[in-house]
């Protein structure tokens, strides 16, 4: 190679090495700042709800409590592989609080005020309080006026304020067998067409139970928590 040709290899040489270093390393730092920046994959797909009419028992736990549950209850398909989850989503049919069959699979696609159809929730809890330690606590620091008034079908009913997180709701305690039952019901209006009512109770140490029903089925309210009790532990295996 001529002295010339040398030099403008050297030259060549001098900008090249550099220009790669700094091409990995931008790379690099990309891959780096994706992989801690870039959200999960599972935030691009939501899991859309997938009954079935099987009922083979699946074996699952939250926070180490057992449940076995027909499939035909549980609601998202991921869920039906068992196993340890912090939370598991179920559904169930009035009166009698079936599972899903495709008998009444348009029950089960109702959204309107009278849809037959309670929505069901078990999930790990770290506040893990029963309900009467959660109406003292929590809910009657919320009220317009802490002594309530009487309310429907043998319930007191309780105005929460507006200035609070559960604004537009209307509280609903119970007294049964069991103890207290607290339903916080959405409040009918323009922008809500179809309320509903929730209870959040305990389960367990650390579990909770919660569930959703149409506030027109508010009437039902006893049946349903004796129903959603019995359904429940009918899911629990027995110690042996």
């Amino acid at each position: 190679m001529s002295q010339r040709g040398q030099e403008s290899f050297r030259q060549r040489s001098g900008w090249l090495i550099p220009a790669a270093v700094f091409i990995v390393t931008a790379a690099l730092s990309a891959l780096i700042l994706l992989y801690y920046l870039a959200p999960p994959a599972t935030s691009f797909i939501e899991e859309h709800p997938s009954p079935t009419s099987r009922t083979d028992p699946v074996s699952l736990s939250v926070n180490k409590l057992a449940f076995v549950i027909p499939a035909n209850y549980i609601r998202y398909a991921s869920a039906r592989q068992g196993g340890a989850m912090k939370e598991v989503a179920l559904q169930a049919r009035l009166p009698d609080l079936s599972g899903y069959s495709e008998w009444h699979s348009g029950d089960f696609d109702d959204q309107s005020a009278d849809s037959p159809i309670v929505y069901l929730l078990i999930r790990e809890d770290q506040q893990n309080i029963d309900e009467s330690e959660r109406f003292r606590r929590i809910y009657l620091s919320y009220v317009v006026d802490a002594r309530g008034k009487p309310g429907p079908f043998g319930l007191t009913q309780y105005a929460f304020r507006d200035d609070s997180g559960y604004r537009g709701e209307d509280l609903f305690v119970g007294q049964t067998a069991d103890g207290l039952v607290d339903l916080r019901c959405v409040r009918l209006s323009a922008q809500v067409a179809n309320p509903t009512c929730l209870r959040d109770q305990r389960l367990g140490h650390h579990v909770a139970l919660n569930y959703r029903f149409m506030r027109s089925h508010l009437a039902q309210w006893q049946d349903i928590a004796t129903g959603v009790d019995k359904l429940i532990k009918s899911f629990m295996p027995k110690a042996k």
